[in-house]
């Protein structure tokens, strides 16, 4: 081996246990998991576990569960995102100003990152309760309602009220990003644009805002991804119901692998979500590509 080919394989040297150990704990998981949507597996019907080829896929295709996990999936990502984005960066605009006291608003802010999801899901499920919780008793109190809210057990409103407390849970990771990346944009830019008689807005068209792109680009599609994948807060809340109202895929799939113990189709829900996730991520960064800010 010549001595430039050994140079250039060194660094490659270094990283190969690092390699390794990821290989081992991300990539065999995953191809273990996508073989095992291709066969029939359930744990209380061990003898007749064997390779299926393609039928899960196309029960998934007739299932009307899947269809209507699929759509609550969208409405609680898009309506989490929306909320918890617009939120999270008006806090940041805000905080990123100096003020009385503003080290204690930040602590308090950022104080939802740091509580646990099941610790904020049973708080939550105790808030919206119809008979002891604060939410509905105020809004007796105040005549706005002349009966008890039953949020969680309304099929009409069970997912709305988890994504009310997804929101409050995801604000302080857009408010912490955007905060940071706030704090990184030069004073003397701005500077310049009073200067020159920019206002507000046009400051935050022109300076802030192309400045937050990148870091709003790569928080929406981590964090998109994070809600989509969030099981705990829901299935805490509402445990899927009432009646599939606020079943999502991911507790679709923990309830078809903990509950009816059919881990095959299980595993062909989460390939499905799989390939969802990685679809979205891959249309986001080529849309980043082409329409530059």
């Amino acid at each position: 081996m010549s001595a430039n080919l050994r140079a250039n394989l060194e660094p490659y040297w270094y990283l190969l246990p690092t390699l390794l150990v990821l290989g081992g704990l991300l990539l065999v998981p995953l191809i273990y998991g996508v073989a095992s949507s291709f066969q029939r597996w359930i744990i209380y019907d061990p003898l007749n576990r064997g390779w299926v080829g393609l039928s899960n896929y196309a029960e998934l295709l007739r299932d009307p569960l899947f269809w209507q996990a699929l759509k609550n999936t969208l409405v609680w990502t898009l309506g989490s995102l929306v909320f918890q984005f617009s939120l999270g960066l008006g806090l940041a605009l805000l905080l990123v100003k100096p003020f009385p006291l503003r080290t204690l608003y930040q602590a308090v802010v950022f104080l939802p990152w740091a509580v646990p999801p099941f610790l904020g899901g049973m708080t939550w499920k105790w808030l919206f309760n119809s008979n002891i919780g604060p939410i509905s008793d105020l809004l007796m109190r105040l005549h706005l309602r002349s009966d008890p809210l039953n949020m969680l057990s309304d099929p009409q409103t069970a997912l709305w009220g988890a994504v009310i407390a997804n929101v409050w849970f995801g604000i302080p990771f857009f408010a912490i990003t955007f905060l940071a990346a706030l704090q990184s944009i030069p004073n003397e830019l701005y500077e310049a644009a009073a200067i020159d008689g920019a206002g507000s807005w046009r400051s935050f068209t022109h300076i802030t805002l192309p400045f937050l792109v990148p870091t709003m680009v790569i928080t929406v599609l981590l964090r998109s991804i994070w809600i989509a994948n969030f099981t705990d807060l829901i299935w805490v809340m509402t445990g899927g119901g009432p009646a599939n109202s606020s079943q999502i895929l991911t507790t679709y799939i923990f309830s078809t692998a903990y509950t009816k113990l059919d881990f095959g189709y299980a595993a062909t829900l989460s390939t499905a979500l799989l390939v969802l996730l990685g679809a979205y991520a891959l249309v986001v960064t080529q849309v980043r590509r082409m329409v530059r800010v």
